[in-house]
């Protein structure tokens, strides 16, 4: 007879990618707030960091899935199965925290989701309203053009930075 798995890894786990996650949402509200306060270097800063942050995250997120599948096997249970899933063969005390961290790391995701998706739309904000600021400082430097279907064109680079 096999030794019984272990469940304390899958928990370690989970609580290691919940604490990467939680690591990436703080990153993202900082960087909006530098965003709003119009602080340019620290955005740049914290583009690096959730850059960073995001690689450890996506490690941290490998783990809790190579372990249930480790605890799922040792259980003779299919490997392809996800976590909620598997939560019945896991002993009883630990269903309640099992279920806990699988909602707030799914909270978390859902809540980074949105914060880039906002970070993202105040990015795209600051920079046309720097562009129409150029445009009206300078407007010689910008050739607008229109799309087969009647949508403006990227711009082409302005004539000063061509122009080096």
């Amino acid at each position: 007879m096999s030794p019984k798995p272990s469940f304390h890894a899958t928990i370690e786990a989970l609580r290691a990618e919940l604490t990467e996650y939680a690591a990436l949402h703080t990153l993202f509200e900082q960087q909006q707030q530098n965003l709003l306060h119009r602080d340019v270097e620290a955005v740049l800063a914290h583009i690096a960091m959730i850059e960073e942050q995001t690689q450890r995250t996506h490690f941290a997120r490998d783990f809790p899935e190579a372990t249930v599948s480790t605890y799922a096997q040792a259980a003779g249970e299919s490997t392809t199965k996800t976590l909620r899933q598997l939560i019945p063969i896991y002993p009883e005390e630990t269903r309640p925290l099992l279920k806990a961290l699988i909602d707030e790391i799914n909270l978390l995701v859902h809540r980074l989701r949105r914060d880039a998706r906002q970070n993202q739309t105040l990015l795209a904000r600051t920079v046309q309203a720097h562009e129409e600021a150029l445009r009206v400082l300078m407007p010689e430097s910008f050739n607008q053009t229109y799309t087969a279907t009647g949508q403006r064109a990227p711009l082409s680079a302005p004539a000063f930075q061509a122009a080096g």
